[in-house]
């Protein structure tokens, strides 16, 4: 098995939140929509976060950094 290199993971989350972006809508209506919609959201989100994460391998461990706090807080 190849060694796992965090930077591919976090590729492979970037390009999943790009793939909910691009999902079409399925033929629902109601609240069959509303969930799909909801659960699009939520999956973006998710992927998103990861996809911006920057990721460190310390001791054997998984270290995802993600910086949730507004733009206008950011230091440059």
């Amino acid at each position: 098995m190849p060694a796992f290199d965090p930077t591919e993971m976090i590729a492979r989350f970037k390009e999943r939140a790009a793939a909910v972006k691009r999902r079409p809508l399925p033929p629902v209506a109601g609240d069959e929509r509303q969930m799909f919609i909801a659960q699009a959201q939520t999956d973006f989100q998710d992927f998103a976060m990861i996809g911006d994460a920057s990721a460190e391998i310390e001791d054997g461990i998984l270290v995802l950094r993600i910086d949730l706090r507004p733009d206008s807080a950011k230091k440059s």
